[in-house]
């Protein structure tokens, strides 16, 4: 018998951990983590896991010790490495919005623009990156790399900070006032170039990123059933704010007809009394696991 053909799959260790975690599973793959093991076994015999994390990543993708991984695109600059950018995947350890790095000074600072922080310290762990966005503004800051805490290392150790936020909480909370977005970043699924151009290798990483991308597509989102007299529909589907337009079945009775819809879980409260005032009956609402666009 031929030796099964593995995919290397990188899976973030750190903050995105759990959350990649459960983005598999609900995708359709089960990884099991333990703590002292940076190799997680997953239910899939052709992927091998391996914890690295998101800093390092595209540098183990570009060289071939990894096929594919995720990261977020900000190491991907950060390392200016070369890899094949697949897909994006836009969650994140707290939401599903896109992360910022943001350059911040404390509130009481005189600093309202880059161009104030000549000559002066900037704390980051996007070091490089860092240091390329001010060379290309010609303002002469020294750039320090910080091994974390950088939000208290404003004004003493400091004078501003390099930093990625989510709702920017952390930075409100130490003082500290954004004056500029270096960048967006959001998670990436990356492959090594050598491997995508492998035939095998490049179906299989389409194929999880056709179903994580499903995943993150159903979240938030639910499924909606209801009938309805054919007299009724066009005032019915009126109050749909579907994905896409309803399917719409013939039943055994020819005066009736099934629907069948995807929407916004947020909106499911407003629209269902709306439906039933509209005349739509046996109205089911059901959660959705994936959803392909």
């Amino acid at each position: 018998m031929s030796e099964t053909k593995r995919l290397k799959l990188g899976i973030p260790k750190g903050s995105l951990q759990d959350a990649t975690i459960a983005l598999f599973e609900r995708a359709g793959w089960r990884i099991f983590a333990n703590g002292r093991s940076y190799f997680p076994s997953i239910d899939d015999a052709e992927i091998e896991c391996m914890l690295v994390r998101a800093q390092e990543m595209a540098r183990y993708v570009e060289h071939g010790a990894l096929d594919a991984g995720l990261t977020g695109n900000d190491w991907v600059l950060e390392n200016e490495t070369d890899v094949e950018y697949v897909t994006s995947l836009t969650y994140s350890k707290q939401s599903r919005q896109k992360v910022k790095w943001v350059l911040a000074v404390p509130e009481d600072s005189p600093f309202q623009k880059p161009e104030d922080l000549a000559g002066k310290i900037i704390a980051t762990e996007l070091v490089e990156f860092t240091k390329r966005y001010f060379a290309g503004k010609k303002i002469p800051v020294t750039v320090e790399f910080s091994w974390g805490a950088t939000e208290v290392k404003p004004p003493t150790l400091a004078d501003a900070i390099v930093e990625v936020t989510e709702t920017g909480s952390s930075l409100r909370a130490n003082r500290l006032r954004i004056i500029e977005t270096l960048m967006e970043s959001e998670t990436q699924l990356i492959a090594n170039k050598t491997a995508y151009k492998d035939a095998w290798k490049r179906e299989k990483i389409e194929n999880i990123s056709l179903m994580l991308n499903a995943a993150i597509a159903a979240q938030g989102r639910v499924g909606l059933m209801l009938n309805a007299r054919k007299a009724d529909l066009e005032k019915i589907v009126g109050e749909l704010p579907a994905l896409n337009s309803p399917t719409v079945s013939q039943l055994s009775d020819q005066e009736w007809v099934a629907l069948n819809t995807i929407l916004d879980e947020a909106l499911v409260r407003e629209v269902i009394p709306k439906l039933k005032a509209a005349g739509a009956t046996g109205i089911v609402e059901y959660p959705l696991s994936k959803v392909v666009l």
